[in-house]
């Protein structure tokens, strides 16, 4: 039960592995997944009777905080306690099954025990925007404004890199054409300091844009080499996941999938839409852990150096549409379900060994 007030209890809950493939692009990669890193046989259930829990973060006590895409709510949440709502930031969305704006990712500040700033990324009636506030106030104060928005392809993940900055994915808005033109946020990985200007040192001169040519990337996680990953949903026949390389374009609307030519990045991974409609993702050691919506399963995928092996499914069914996949400070790997009507939950996964 969600509840406004802390309570204490938390509830386990039994989960089967499975396993399912997808295709490599690559011909040569990382070596093929040995045994898992976590137990995803029996997960620790940590909150339920959640509606679309959307961003996730996790504070400096080691307490989580989770955003609800359509009601806009914050909540506090961990292995002692249900649910408190935090708080709240007025967003649009919701208005149907298909509208996918609202509340959507969260990044706590690295400096958050100076600063006390968490980020949000919210659909308004103008736009999409980063936007920052303290828990203790809720009074957004913008970052970066002007994000294309629609009903759907919206992005909507931040996280701060290895270098300080704030990294954010967009979505082209329904307009296919914002992915290819510079001059829109729509459809690219932005980089931003943390009080929304340009980085000096960013891929192209004055500008946000650190990749371009992207549908509707979700997710994104780098390794301990400071590479960048990132997840994409395809339309109708591709999802991907992809390396970043700083002011690339990755052809969307040109291609899908591979094979698009010279000018464009070719992914890493493809998989069918059925499989996957890929949404959050984390590195953790050498694997990469992808969630999937339609395809009701966490992906875990080798990477390192730029290249990804065989991928290979778990949780496959088991908890329905996966949203995001966050490593916590405890060392667990945590997940988000995305089914709607107060069925959602968060679930952890411990770490085999540890």
């Amino acid at each position: 039960m969600r509840r406004r007030l802390p309570a204490i209890g938390a509830a386990l809950t039994g989960l089967a592995l499975a396993v399912g493939t997808a295709t490599a692009s690559a011909e040569e990669g990382p070596e093929p997944l040995q045994d898992p890193a976590f137990d995803f046989n029996t997960g620790d259930t940590v909150a339920t009777g959640l509606t679309i829990p959307w961003g996730l973060g996790f504070l400096p006590d080691g307490s989580g905080i989770v955003a609800e895409r359509n009601s806009g709510d914050v909540l506090r949440i961990g292995t002692d306690a249900d649910p408190v709502v935090l708080g709240s930031l007025e967003v649009v969305g919701g208005t149907s099954q298909l509208d996918e704006r609202g509340l959507l990712g969260l990044a706590v500040s690295p400096t958050f025990t100076t600063d006390g700033w968490v980020y949000a990324y919210v659909s308004t009636a103008e736009d999409n925007r980063v936007v920052r506030f303290t828990l203790d106030s809720f009074e957004p104060e913008p970052v970066v404004t002007g994000i294309p928005s629609a009903l759907n392809h919206n992005g909507g993940r931040l996280a701060f890199g290895p270098d300080g900055k704030l990294y954010i994915t967009t979505g082209d808005a329904n307009d296919t054409a914002n992915a290819q033109d510079l001059d829109s946020l729509g459809g690219k990985i932005l980089r931003a300091n943390a009080d929304g200007t340009v980085p000096e040192d960013n891929p192209i001169a004055g500008s946000l844009v650190y990749t371009w040519g992207n549908r509707n990337v979700q997710g994104l996680s780098w390794d301990a080499d400071g590479g960048l990953y990132f997840s994409e949903l395809g339309q109708n026949t591709w999802d991907e996941l992809n390396y970043a390389e700083p002011g690339a374009n990755y052809g969307w609307p040109e291609v899908e999938g591979t094979g698009g030519g010279p000018e464009f990045v070719d992914p890493l991974v493809t998989w069918t839409t059925a499989e996957a409609s890929p949404s959050g993702a984390e590195v953790v050691g050498d694997t990469m852990y992808v969630a999937a919506l339609r395809g009701q399963r966490l992906w875990t995928v080798p990477v390192g150096g730029g290249e990804a092996g065989e991928p290979v499914a778990v949780l496959e069914g088991d908890l329905g549409r996966i949203r995001t996949v966050e490593l916590g400070p405890d060392g667990w790997l945590w997940v988000t379900t995305s089914n709607g009507g107060g069925q959602d939950k968060v679930v952890r996964y411990r770490p085999i060994g540890g």
